[in-house]
């Protein structure tokens, strides 16, 4: 090997690379721990231009600050967006570096739309479930009320929002919306009345069901008082509750306060 001088030189070629390599290494690391390099400021903005509505910035930057390691070269981006994705009203965020010691940090906030459960969660507009302060959440207006089971968050924020404008020509606001462990769909509307929907056979069982109640429904807010609930699980009718009725016009007999009227078309009442 000694007098083989191709080798040597390769052999010493190397070993000059390699301590160069070293040498860059220990001053790019010395020169990336120099104070101007250390993070100085953390600007939290709107991640579509919008005016943040409930997340503060100076609450924020308060809260997840602490939790950032390292300076502008060795912080790590993601652990940073994990941390600001923790906080409360936060949905989503990204993390930028801006030279030479700043954080940029672009966040996206939850728009709520009703409240989950009964644990105090909040549904938003997008058909996440989320935590957060519920006096925030509702400061403008009393927020509608959601359950079902897990998973189900979506289907049941795209039902609500057919049911609305199912049941607009009645002039009648859905304020609830439950489904249950069964699948079963209950509405309480904006006058208090629960109605009972049901299960869905095919995509039109729902839509059927309120176009049939809203059909009807005039004449009997005309006869009925205080309709409590309304069961539309009858093919060809429907049940009610009512704390009172009035006497129909044609001089039939009223039926007693606090008693279910059947309304059918045919005999057949059974449920489905």
């Amino acid at each position: 090997m000694w007098q083989d001088a191709r080798a040597l030189n390769a052999t010493a070629n190397g070993l000059i690379a390699a301590v160069v390599l070293a040498c860059i290494a220990s001053g790019v690391w010395w020169v990336s721990q120099r104070p101007m390099f250390t993070l100085k400021t953390v600007r939290v903005e709107s991640m579509y231009d919008m005016e943040l509505k409930r997340v503060s910035e100076l609450t924020v930057r308060a809260g997840v600050v602490g939790k950032i390691k390292g300076n502008f070269f060795t912080t790590n981006l993601e652990q940073v967006r994990t941390a600001f994705e923790s906080v409360p009203w936060v949905r989503r965020a990204t993390v930028r570096r801006e030279w030479p010691d700043q954080l940029i940090v672009s966040v996206e906030e939850h728009e709520p739309l009703g409240t989950w459960g009964e644990d105090g969660r909040l549904l938003s507009v997008k058909g996440d479930v989320f935590t957060a302060n519920l006096a925030e959440a509702d400061e403008d207006h009393p927020l509608p009320q959601f359950e079902g089971p897990d998973g189900s968050e979506k289907e049941v924020l795209a039902r609500f929002s057919e049911l609305r404008s199912w049941f607009a020509p009645a002039k009648l606001v859905p304020e609830a919306l439950s489904l249950s462990s069964r699948y079963a769909w209950t509405v309480r509307l904006d006058n208090g009345m629960q109605v009972a929907l049901g299960r869905e056979k095919d995509h039109t069982t729902l839509r059927n069901r309120v176009q049939r109640l809203v059909g009807i429904y005039p004449q009997l807010a005309a006869r009925v008082q205080g309709i409590e609930s309304i069961d539309m699980r009858y093919p060809n009718g429907l049940a009610l509750a009512a704390a009172g009725l009035k006497f129909p016009k044609d001089g039939s007999k009223p039926v007693k306060a606090g008693a279910k009227l059947i309304t059918t078309t045919t005999k057949k009442t059974s449920k489905h």
